[in-house]
């Protein structure tokens, strides 16, 4: 999970120096995250069938792999094309990873820890998140960004051959030839929407947050990729949490409750403007509420999914989350590029609102239906 996500982390907290050495604007940055996540979002319901054909382990090692070449052909980028390219190929993993991961949770955890597994497995991609954020962030000024971009290609490409060796086996191919429909219904449908919302806010804070601290909050850029770090820590600890505490019946309403508290998190970094060390703050709640709220999404689906239909639910779920990232970075980058960030960090907040308002509407939905087939 760490690796199909590290190429946006680390165009976000290495964009200052991409954005000065490559000379792209703040726009082209935020198009990488609308490329990447596209491909992602397109991709995504196929890549769930893909998964429920080979299996978790040949899927985890395939995704593995494409983020090492991706990853690779963003150290050797000499200007937006190659860059733009190679993120679109980040996609692949991208859309492999959450119906992977999860199926092998079902294939593997018992049902009681599956929540807690769940977060923790979730808790990857901030992982990366920190990675990005603190130890290549500080190699890249030791070794240059394109080294450290490399050193992270090398690592997942070690990662994807452990796979192969370590993994359990694949289970055979299901025999049915009915295809799943790549249309969300249901529970999915409002998962998958209130994903798109959240989606968009968290990409814009990933994207921008270092830029963010580099040309408004006076920060070194090392300093300013240290905030993406922190809120990939705190990522970590929202999700490994609020997923062990997603049990049937109070799972349903912490959507809605984390897209609140992600609300207060635009609102501090608004504020920061006036008060720089609310930034740090900022960081920390945006990964306790906003980023937690996809890995409770994906304990939902895992609680709910029909046998067999695992892993194209999460990829249809994921499908809406990737979405959002697309949009989101490209309409912040337009306040960027203007010097906007206020505006920008409100529209951010609208979003969040937005993921709330779905989810406590499909929440009281819900309960109105369980409540109907139990009378």
């Amino acid at each position: 999970m760490a690796f199909s996500m590290l190429q946006l982390f680390l165009l976000g907290a290495l964009g200052p120096r991409l954005v000065d050495e490559l000379g792209i604007s703040p726009t082209v940055l935020g198009l990488t995250t609308t490329i990447g996540f596209g491909t992602a979002a397109v991709l995504s319901p196929v890549g769930g069938r893909i998964v429920d054909r080979i299996g978790p382990r040949r899927a985890m090692a395939v995704l593995l792999v494409v983020s090492a070449v991706a990853l690779a052909l963003i150290g050797a980028a000499p200007g937006a094309g190659l860059l733009l390219a190679a993120v679109a190929l980040g996609g692949v993993p991208q859309a492999l990873a959450n119906p992977a991961t999860n199926k092998a949770i079902l294939g593997s955890v018992p049902p009681a820890r599956r929540g807690s597994v769940t977060g923790t497995k979730q808790s990857g991609v901030q992982l990366g998140a920190f990675a990005a954020g603190l130890p290549l962030a500080a190699a890249a000024a030791g070794i240059g960004w394109r080294g450290a971009v490399w050193t992270a290609a090398g690592a997942a490409l070690l990662t994807g051959l452990w796979a192969l060796r370590t993994l359990p086996a694949d289970p055979p191919p299901p025999q049915t030839t009915a295809l799943p429909s790549l249309v969300p219904r249901g529970f999915v449908a409002w998962l998958a929407v209130f994903s798109l919302f959240l989606g968009s806010g968290i990409a814009s804070v990933n994207t921008y947050l270092a830029l963010f601290g580099v040309r408004e909050l006076e920060m070194g850029p090392g300093t300013a990729a240290a905030l993406v770090a922190v809120l990939g820590v705190a990522g970590i600890a929202g999700r490994v949490g609020w997923s062990k505490a997603a049990r049937p019946g109070r799972a349903e309403w912490l959507p809605g409750w984390l897209a609140v508290g992600a609300v207060g998190a635009a609102a501090l970094l608004v504020a920061a403007l006036s008060a720089t060390s609310l930034a740090w703050v900022a960081a920390v709640a945006v990964g306790v509420f906003a980023v937690s709220g996809n890995a409770v999404s994906m304990v939902l689906v895992m609680q709910r999914a029909a046998p067999g239909r695992a892993g194209q639910d999460s990829a249809l779920v994921a499908a809406g989350f990737f979405a959002g990232f697309a949009v989101g970075p490209p309409l912040f980058g337009l306040f960027a590029e203007a010097g906007r960030y206020g505006s920008g960090w409100i529209l951010v907040a609208v979003e969040f609102a937005a993921a709330g308002a779905v989810a406590f509407t499909w929440a009281v939905r819900d309960r109105r239906g369980r409540a109907d087939r139990s009378s």
